[in-house]
């Protein structure tokens, strides 16, 4: 990995340019992913919010779902993101959540998230949000709201069931950002 980390964000549907945005403002080089090839020679990738279904549905018709499912580097779903990479959909992480469980669009709300380890909350924007049904013994709870885990970490994969790309708090990229950096120098 360069000084300034390559990271892809999933651009087929979503808040990906909120996304792209936060990353740019902490130094990555970003690249929108819209096709398998695309995520050659990257260190990191997103997986934005959006319509889970429709993000699903395009990543299968263009052969995205088996790219992602072989790419090596660290992973941030957010949102839709999250149910993308849960046991029952790619399978990629060690939990199964519930969509729109926090409630449907007009249900949306903002919330304080309190972080491990950090005494300062964290806004939380929750769009349809999903709620985590099951969690693996292995993934690690870094961020609750009313003692419900909202923000997971599985080994290489960060998982946010709320949008950190909404808000101009920062925190969560630079937490995806040092995943990616660990994720790399494992790899190397």
């Amino acid at each position: 990995m360069s000084d300034r980390p390559r990271i892809g964000v999933l651009a087929l549907q979503g808040a990906f340019r909120e996304h792209a945005g936060a990353l740019r403002a902490l130094g990555a080089d970003v690249v929108e992913v819209r096709l398998p090839d695309e995520l050659a020679g990257l260190d990191g990738l997103v997986i934005p919010g959006g319509e889970s279904t429709t993000i699903m549905r395009l990543a299968e018709l263009y052969g995205l779902d088996d790219a992602i499912r072989a790419f090596p580097g660290a992973v941030f779903g957010t949102c839709a993101g999250m149910i993308v990479l849960d046991g029952e959909h790619l399978g990629l992480t060690d939990l199964v959540v519930d969509r729109n469980a926090f409630g449907r669009q007009v249900r949306s709300f903002e919330a304080d998230v309190e972080l491990a380890g950090d005494g300062i909350p964290l806004r939380g924007v929750f769009i349809r949000a999903p709620r985590i049904r099951s969690l693996g013994d292995g993934v690690e709870v870094v961020g609750e709201l009313e003692g419900e885990p909202v923000l997971v970490r599985d080994g290489r994969f960060l998982l946010a069931s709320f949008h950190p790309e909404l808000t101009g708090d920062l925190r969560v990229h630079r937490l995806f950002l040092t995943m990616v950096e660990e994720a790399s120098s494992v790899r190397a």
